[in-house]
């Protein structure tokens, strides 16, 4: 009676430890988390982001991932002049338009608006009066602002996160030389600085009249900005109503025209751009910038939601369960969403769940199973809810698994997957049959054997060859096309628990065994099997017997 405590403790672990978790029999394939995400083979508008969950989570790319790239697409905007993502450390213009030479003073900040890094500007020397030029750009004779170019449409745009915007912070300045054609020089300036929390805007001598008689300066300013927030603005100009606009976060904040009059109609002016062109980035600016570009057109509608509507998706590799008809029983989703704002990334973890958020981010979930690793397009995607029982019908050897992301309705927050769970139960081999004996007889030996043991066994097949173990070599491998010949090894014996096999070599030892397969999957519409050998998966081998067919004496 003392060992009874023990006995019952024993039990206790051995039959419900190994269950914690999974049921007795279940397996399950991992992604994500510690197991990374190599098995996601497809990714369309998803990134993985390490600043998130201690590991990389799969979430929702910026709406524009690449220099004028459209979102999920490759197709580069000729139009893009200059871009400069600050996404790198090593800062530079992706279209190769501009020499880009930075101060030692700059940093590159992880509080993006878009992709992964953006433009940190500190302003002034500490300790000094001293202002660096940060960011200083020149164009070559390929860009859009180049010695002697004459401009017609043209967009300039940014976003900004300014820290205090003082008076006199200066966010921009192109300047140039032209002569004027008297032995002098006209100094041309476009220039964007901060004056009472508002950004004023400054177009000196650049736009020009037909024929370059005269010039014209243009000057004007926005809204208040509030401090600490991002903000995106766009100068636009068309040159065939000679407009020239500024948006902020995509409302219109100030028109002018660079006409002779100064109104619609009339005589339009356009900028020609002079000698010693130089663009200068947050000279006295203290506060981060993001996405600066230049494009060759006017921009119609600008881009402002941190992701495209139209969301991102994902979709594995084939995972193999290992046998025909594998039950898959649950996947399991763990996630949330984030929303990444200056100097602060804001994630909201929920752990395994619909993964549906108020704010109407969410992730849906899509599987499909076959046994046949190489049809899928004959399969259909099937959508399924993480965490539930999943019905009988989720039956295969391959299983696929995709997952559609879809942002909040402003397109500011994300949903991430942090880890996936495939939980299954593969379809166990069968044990082989037992009792195996081998009788010689003139050219062919008769084997027979005892019914495996496994419930509602398939068939069996039989292999054989002259060497041990070995029962693909000759003349295993020969087609029994003629009758003299023997047939090829395995041989499907069906249902049956004998076979002769004919044709062998009177003097030369044959090896046997024999294994057992299960039933052959069905075509369906969620499983597709090839008819044949190569549909039969068989378990283990049984013992081997030898036997040697010799010339019956008359």
């Amino acid at each position: 009676m003392r060992y009874k405590p023990f006995i019952l403790a024993l039990l206790y672990c051995f039959f419900l430890l190994p269950g914690r978790g999974y049921g007795i029999g279940e397996k399950t394939i991992t992604l994500g988390s510690t197991a990374s995400w190599e098995l996601v083979e497809k990714r369309q508008g998803i990134i993985e982001a390490a600043q998130i969950r201690p590991n990389p989570v799969l979430v929702l790319s910026s709406h524009t991932s690449s220099a004028g790239a459209a979102f999920g697409g490759s197709t580069i905007d000729n139009s893009l002049d200059l871009h400069l993502s600050f996404d790198d450390r090593r800062i530079a213009d992706s279209r190769d338009s501009y020499d880009v030479s930075v101060s030692p003073l700059l940093s590159i900040a992880p509080w993006s608006r878009f992709g992964s890094g953006a433009a940190l500007f500190s302003g002034r020397r500490k300790g000094t009066d001293v202002s660096d030029d940060p960011i200083v750009l020149r164009p070559r004779p390929t860009a859009l602002f180049a010695p002697g170019s004459y401009i017609r449409d043209f967009s300039i745009e940014f976003w900004l996160f300014p820290q205090n915007l003082e008076s006199g912070e200066q966010i921009l300045l192109f300047s140039s030389s032209k002569p004027d054609g008297k032995s002098a020089f006209i100094n041309q300036r476009i220039q964007c600085v901060a004056s009472r929390n508002r950004l004023q805007w400054t177009f000196t001598d650049i736009f020009f009249s037909p024929g370059e008689k005269n010039r014209k300066s243009l000057s004007f300013s926005g809204s208040t900005l509030l401090p600490r927030t991002w903000s995106h603005h766009l100068i636009r100009f068309d040159a065939d109503l000679g407009l020239l606009e500024y948006l902020m976060d995509g409302k219109v904040e100030a028109m002018v025209y660079a006409t002779a009059s100064g109104r619609e109609g009339g005589d339009i002016y356009t900028p020609i751009i002079g000698e010693d062109c130089r663009l200068v980035l947050g000279g006295r600016f203290s506060g981060i910038m993001d996405e600066f570009r230049i494009f060759r057109h006017c921009v119609e509608t600008p881009v402002l939601a941190k992701y495209s509507e139209k969301g991102g998706r994902v979709e594995t590799r084939t995972m193999d369960l290992g046998y025909t008809n594998s039950s898959l029983l649950k996947i399991e989703a763990f996630g949330g969403r984030t929303s990444n704002f200056a100097k602060q990334v804001r994630n909201e973890y929920t752990g395994n769940s619909k993964l549906l958020f108020p704010d109407h981010a969410e992730m849906k979930f899509f599987i499909r199973v076959s046994n046949n690793p190489y049809r899928w397009n004959d399969i259909p995607w099937v959508p399924i809810n993480p965490g539930t029982e999943l019905s009988d019908i989720f039956r295969g050897r391959y299983i696929q698994l995709a997952v559609d992301f879809y942002p909040a309705w402003d397109g500011e927050t994300s949903p991430y997957l942090s880890e996936l769970r495939l939980i299954y139960k593969a379809a166990e081999p069968p044990l082989p049959p037992t009792l195996i004996t081998a009788i010689a007889k003139d050219g062919a030996v008769e084997l027979s054997w005892k019914a495996s043991p496994a419930k509602d066994p398939g068939g069996y097949l039989v292999y054989y060859g002259t060497a041990k173990g070995e029962y693909f070599g000759d003349p295993a491998r020969l087609v029994s096309a003629a009758w003299l010949s023997p047939p090829a090894s395995p041989i499907d014996a069906g249902n049956r628990t004998s076979i002769r096999i004919e044709g062998l070599n009177n003097g030369t030892l044959y090896y046997f065994a024999v294994a057992t397969y299960n039933v052959p999957a069905l075509e369906s519409g969620f499983q597709v099997q090839e008819p044949g050998l190569q549909a039969l998966e068989p378990g283990e081998f049984s013992r081997e017997v030898a036997a040697r067919p010799l010339r019956l004496a008359e």
